[in-house]
């Protein structure tokens, strides 16, 4: 099916998210939609879905205008989208997740026809391999197996074009290559795909055809021959460096040391076992692993959120675990979590507010149980400039914003106090090039000043780009702790638990 859109203009107010917006889409091509977090990208689809009424311009399905009252509408012509934060029911299996809204049914007691689900779901499953069970309960599925259901779920509905919003986002380097390979044979299958992302090594490795959106303008277009360097140029309109730039570290007294660290969860599964390791001040350790592998409750024993079984954490000296999570940040610990959404910002809330969720009982935020507004809007406004926060105003929700922008509020939070250790978890995962290199550089710059840091990613390019010691985990232990030098096979091999290394 051939897509086009002629002139979509989209407005929020006076705000303007889509400015006569051309694209064309052919079938059988993966159609790559670049841009900043912010740029309009994901409000372009929205409005192609339904979801949106555009303020002007129109859509084409095979040389016809169509118009959609809703996604239904958009599903009904044959459009399909994975949107970025999944839409599943998690205590669901994958059939009854597939099925959910288009409910087959049999007898004369219209009876759900859960068999016919689980048929189509093996069916669409061995044709592009997807190796999907369909009895699998949602909240029991990796992060990319669930991208595979959401998949399933458009095809289910013969989507012929296929929109992917930012679908590696949350994914493995493992998961990711599974779903460009994915992409591949959607394409080669004849269905149109349009791929929504700012990741350039993926756009290079899968698209057909570039189209860049600025500020909701697109500013060009580009063969998949462009060089990185030229289209993250065209993505921010400025040069961009795509290295981080650091000299090397200078290590001082041991900010924290973790010893013996041991977590159980409330099945009696051993999620950590025994893990020790220290960081100095001014030094970058970063943990590298397939997600999944003790990561997440590493951090969470760090902060509080659960307690160990076994083991100690101690700060500065100080024993941190056992004490409550406030206590904890208060003592200096700066926190960026894996999932922005559920643990970073209070959707409902203002910026301003998201901005002070762990100092709105200190001053110069409060004087006694009373807040103080206008410093706290003052203080909101420099920090909302400071790090590039996309938003109409600082009293906007912290919900409404772009994925980037929340997970700028987040870092503008956690950044803007002294710190003796930062620990942030996943700290790029769907940002934008510039939006990366402007975060690489603030964690550089707390190390500089004396912080230690913990980087917590499953991206291996920024592992070895900010580390001076990786400390790899699989299956809750740290199988070795070595320099970012360590070449990547080796790297690899001891992310799948092939190989353990003595600790440099």
């Amino acid at each position: 099916m051939k897509l086009e859109l002629r002139g979509i203009t989209k407005r929020f107010g006076d705000f303007t998210a889509n400015d006569k917006i051309d694209l064309l889409v052919e079938p059988g091509s993966v159609h790559a939609l670049l841009g900043e977090n912010g740029a309009g990208k994901s409000t372009l689809m929205n409005v192609l879905f339904g979801l949106y009424d555009a303020d002007e311009g129109e859509v084409l399905l095979n040389d016809e205008p169509v118009a959609f009252a809703g996604p239904g509408d958009a599903m009904a012509a044959g459009i399909g989208m994975v949107h970025q934060h999944f839409m599943l029911v998690h205590p669901f299996t994958v059939a009854e997740n597939v099925m959910l809204g288009h409910e087959d049914v049999r007898g004369p007691a219209k009876l759900l026809d859960i068999d016919a689900a689980r048929a189509k779901v093996r069916e669409i499953s061995e044709r592009f391999n997807f190796n999907v069970d369909p009895d699998a309960v949602i909240e029991d599925l990796p992060v990319g197996a669930q991208q595979r259901v959401e998949i399933i779920k458009a095809l289910s509905r013969d989507a012929q074009v296929l929109i992917l919003d930012e679908p590696t986002a949350v994914l493995t380097p493992q998961e990711t290559d599974e779903l460009l390979g994915i992409v591949r044979q959607l394409r080669d299958a004849g269905t149109a795909v349009v791929l929504i992302t700012h990741k350039l090594r993926e756009v290079k490795a899968v698209a057909d055809t570039i189209t860049v959106i600025r500020r909701g303008k697109v500013v060009g277009t580009a063969e998949p021959t462009a060089s990185q360097e030229e289209l993250a140029s065209l993505m921010v309109g400025r040069a961009v460096t795509m290295r981080v730039d650091k000299t090397d570290a200078t290590p001082g007294e041991t900010m924290l040391e973790v010893d013996g660290l041991t977590v159980i969860d409330e099945a009696g599964v051993v999620q950590l076992a025994g893990v020790s390791f220290d960081v100095k001040a001014g030094e970058i350790l970063a943990i590298a692993g397939v997600q999944g592998n003790g990561q997440t409750e590493l951090t969470e024993a760090l902060l509080g959120v659960v307690k160990p079984e076994a083991g100690i954490a101690r700060l500065d000296g100080e024993v941190i675990t056992g004490r409550p999570i406030k206590d904890v940040l208060h003592a200096g610990i700066g926190f960026v979590p894996e999932d922005r959404t559920e643990d970073g910002i209070v959707a409902t809330m203002t910026i301003a507010n998201n901005l002070i969720l762990d100092l709105h009982d200190r001053p110069p935020y409060a004087k006694g149980i009373a807040l103080q507004p206008g410093v706290i809007a003052d203080e909101a406004r420099k920090h909302v400039e400071q790090f590039d926060v996309r938003a109409t105003s600082i009293d906007q929700t912290a919900g409404s914003l772009s994925g980037g922008n929340q997970q700028k509020v987040v870092l503008a939070r956690e950044l803007s106090r002294q710190l003796k250790l930062l620990i942030a978890s996943n700290p790029t995962r769907g940002l934008d090039v510039g939006s990366i290199e402007f975060v690489h550089k603030r964690i550089v710059a707390e190390r500089d000043a004396g912080a230690a840091v913990i980087i917590v990613s499953a991206e291996l390019d920024e592992v070895v780009a900010l580390a001076d010691r990786i400390a790899v985990m699989y299956h809750g232990k740290i199988v070795g702790i070595v320099s970012p030098d360590t070449d990547r096979d080796t790297l690899g091999l001891m992310m799948a638990g092939a190989l353990e290394e003595e600790a440099a």
